[in-house]
């Protein structure tokens, strides 16, 4: 089984920014495409971003355009999903997902693997 692990959420306040990692201690991370989902109190868990496995492609929901950069470097065998220009509706827990394929992540039927989610809050 593998154990993806987030990092890197936290407080901040409405336009600031935040970087979320991603790793996990597998050999075959380099093969998975990846992404990252969300879930807000009292919603459903919603796509964010994905990507595919080598970093080349990328994909974004379209409340999260232009604000949020998701990156995979394969060396490091970490995922990384930039936040900038946050507002208090991005407040959410940030879950990673990977899955046993090249191709992004995309929706929940595409998700192998989920990590155990990081706590993003956005003051306003």
């Amino acid at each position: 089984q593998v154990q993806l692990v987030e990092s890197g959420g936290g407080l901040v306040q409405a336009g600031g920014s935040l970087r979320l990692s991603c790793t996990a201690a597998v050999s075959t991370f380099r093969l998975y495409g990846m992404g990252w989902f969300r879930q807000a109190p009292g919603k459903e868990r919603e796509f964010v971003a994905g990507v595919s496995w080598n970093g080349d492609s990328t994909y974004y929901a379209d409340s999260v355009k232009g604000r949020f950069t998701i990156s995979k470097v394969n060396a490091n065998k970490m995922m990384y999903l930039r936040m900038i220009s946050l507002k208090p509706e991005d407040t959410a827990v940030y879950y990673c997902a990977g899955r046993r394929v090249g191709a992004a992540v995309s929706a929940h039927s595409t998700v192998d693997y989920w990590g155990k989610g990081t706590l993003v809050t956005v003051s306003s």
